[in-house]
């Protein structure tokens, strides 16, 4: 039997019904069976503050254990002023504390922007990159993931759309391998 490896999915909308939450459900429906997605909320992170990470809060070490446990992250994100919503970078900043000890090291990586516009979500995608590269996110470089139009990605139901399954499907799939190539064991 194949090797299952556990995805932290961090999707960058604290939206319930955001289209990037569903991007990241659509996600785990298409995953092949080597891959498991379990979405991390980071809502309930406190902005991180160095002087209340003395005594960490229960959801910070949460947090930092949901991604440690993983094998893998996925990042799911739409674009707020050309970079990454704040809640995801907060979420970024907690996983990688206290100093030397960040959750991130190795994990195998990939993004995926989400938005209503044309673009994408380019300026996110990258935005984020730049930082996995610094908490050592050997990050997917091919395909590269940007899904523009995505209010049209979904039916009035939540059904996704016949047009971005196969967009979607090639995604994860080409993540699975990569997830298996850069597992550390």
């Amino acid at each position: 039997m194949s090797k299952v490896y556990t995805v932290a999915v961090l999707v960058g909308s604290l939206r319930k019904q955001s289209i990037n939450r569903k991007v990241a459900l659509a996600l785990a429906e298409l995953a092949p069976a080597s891959l498991r997605l379990n979405i991390v909320e980071i809502g309930d992170l406190a902005l991180y503050n160095e002087d209340i990470d003395v005594t960490p809060p229960a959801a910070y070490s949460t947090f930092r254990d949901q991604v440690s446990s993983s094998d893998a992250v996925l990042f799911v994100t739409p674009e707020y002023n050309r970079s990454v919503p704040a809640p995801l970078k907060n979420a970024i900043d907690v996983g990688s504390r206290p100093y030397g000890k960040s959750a991130w090291s190795g994990k195998p990586g990939a993004v995926i922007s989400v938005s209503p516009g044309a673009v994408g979500g380019f300026g996110a995608n990258h935005h984020l990159r730049q930082s996995l590269v610094f908490l050592d996110v050997p990050c997917m470089q091919q395909p590269e993931a940007y899904l523009g139009g995505a209010g049209s990605a979904f039916d009035e139901a939540g059904k996704l759309s016949e047009k971005v399954r196969p967009f979607l499907q090639g995604f994860i799939d080409a993540y699975a391998k990569w997830v298996e190539q850069h597992t550390k064991s």
